[in-house]
């Protein structure tokens, strides 16, 4: 029998020892039978509330786990598109990788899901194997603590995957941006090199054996004229061209100045008739050039009344007066073969526009008298515009506008 006064201690007991039997330390000396499996009972009792009380700790760590899991995986959803607001702060600490991210988006997203399933299938089976060791006894505390640290390390590196995945999206969007300008400065480089070319380098025979093809009627094919016009009181326009259009030849040349885009216009548009614009006055001459064949074309006009003549082919076929009377010509325009301007050097209008060829194109700052224009127009004589001569280096071409060696003068003859 115990000795009068004496009572059991229950002591907790790691697995180890509970497994290898190891007698409960007691006060006093040996119990009989019936008191130790008492004691052993009650033993048994507190490892059993301690067990339930650690399994119930290990499920509620394992479900925040497999939430936090879970929130993971619909962060880094089919979209790639990362995770949200809180956990990018979390990834701004530092990284861990997994391993190399592979090149395609696509590989990345999948590869991260596949981890994510091993994990959570990780957990499920932790959780069965806790389940499977409740009547047994309780997990250590150094157990719990590796596992919580096991997984969070998982859940850095997964964190870290994801935003491997937005930092090569970036990269991909850099590269893409790269190639646009690459793209373009080479795009740059060879639009300069055409407008090289286009403007030329002086390869004709004569500085003014050349002409301006215009080949399609639009609002960007044009000439130049590098020269401005001074104040004129009267002048001589005289030109070769041939078109190819109908009906009406278009807009052979116009010269705007500030305040006024229609200073001086030739222009046949639809079915109307070849008009001469002065500071926007309209006098229409009786030309006729719309065959497809070259023609000779020359204009005089002088403030002193207004008065005007129309040559073709060195014949004068009509002159008149009144076209803006008294009217000096503005000085320091800009010039513009093919186009008729609405703004200085600009907004052009595609139905305007001349298609066809021209030469020859050359401005005095008088009116020539009727033996000079027909001895051009015959190829007799050769005389230069003593304000806009016909020179190579003096005209550029735009927008698909050509320069080509011109027929001689006897050849557009010839085409009459």
């Amino acid at each position: 029998e115990s000795p009068p006064g004496s009572r059991f201690v229950c002591t907790s007991l790691p697995l180890e020892a509970a497994g290898a039997g190891c007698p409960v330390p007691m006060q006093g000396g040996a119990l009989p039978p019936e008191e130790e499996l008492r004691a052993t009972v009650l033993q048994l009792r507190e490892t059993v509330l301690q067990q339930k009380e650690t399994i119930g700790s290990q499920r509620d760590a394992i479900r925040e786990l497999t939430g936090k899991l879970s929130r993971c995986e619909g962060a880094a959803g089919p979209d790639g598109k990362g995770a949200t607001a809180a956990w990018r702060k979390e990834l701004s600490k530092g990284k861990d990788t997994m391993g190399d991210l592979p090149r395609d988006p696509a590989q990345v997203i999948d590869q991260l899901s596949r981890t994510m399933q091993t994990l959570k299938d990780r957990l499920e089976s932790l959780e069965h194997q806790l389940r499977a060791n409740v009547s047994y006894a309780a997990l250590p505390p150094e157990l719990r603590e590796m596992l919580q640290r096991r997984l969070g390390d998982l859940e850095r590196q997964l964190l870290s995957k994801v935003a491997e995945l937005e930092d090569e999206k970036s990269l991909l969007h850099n590269e893409t941006s790269a190639h646009r300008q690459k793209t373009e400065t080479a795009l740059n480089a060879l639009l300069e090199r055409v407008s090289e070319l286009e403007k030329g380098n002086s390869a004709f025979k004569s500085p003014d054996e050349f002409k301006v093809s215009l080949p399609l009627r639009t609002n960007y094919l044009y000439g130049k004229i590098k020269k401005t016009l001074p104040e004129l009181y009267a002048f001589t326009v005289c030109l070769w061209l041939r078109s190819s259009a109908s009906p009406g030849i278009g807009t052979p040349f116009s010269y705007a100045v500030p305040g006024q885009a229609n200073e001086i216009v030739l222009i046949e548009w639809g079915n109307n008739p070849i008009e001469l614009l002065i500071n926007d006055k309209v006098a229409q001459l009786p030309l006729f050039v719309s065959d497809g064949k070259w023609h000779h074309i020359c204009v005089t006009w002088t403030t002193r009344d207004g008065m005007w003549e129309a040559f073709q082919d060195g014949e004068k076929l009509g002159t008149g007066e009144n076209l803006a009377p008294w009217h000096p010509i503005k000085p320091g325009g800009v010039l513009i073969l093919g186009q008729e301007q609405d703004t200085v050097g600009g907004r052009f209008d595609a139905t305007q526009a001349f298609v066809g060829e021209m030469s020859q194109f050359n401005i005095w700052d008088r009116v020539l008298k009727a033996e000079d224009i027909m001895n051009i127009a015959n190829c007799s004589t050769n005389m230069p515009g003593n304000i806009i001569p016909w020179v190579d280096n003096n005209v550029d071409v735009f927008g698909g506008a050509t320069k080509w060696p011109v027929e001689t003068c006897e050849e557009r003859l010839l085409d009459l």
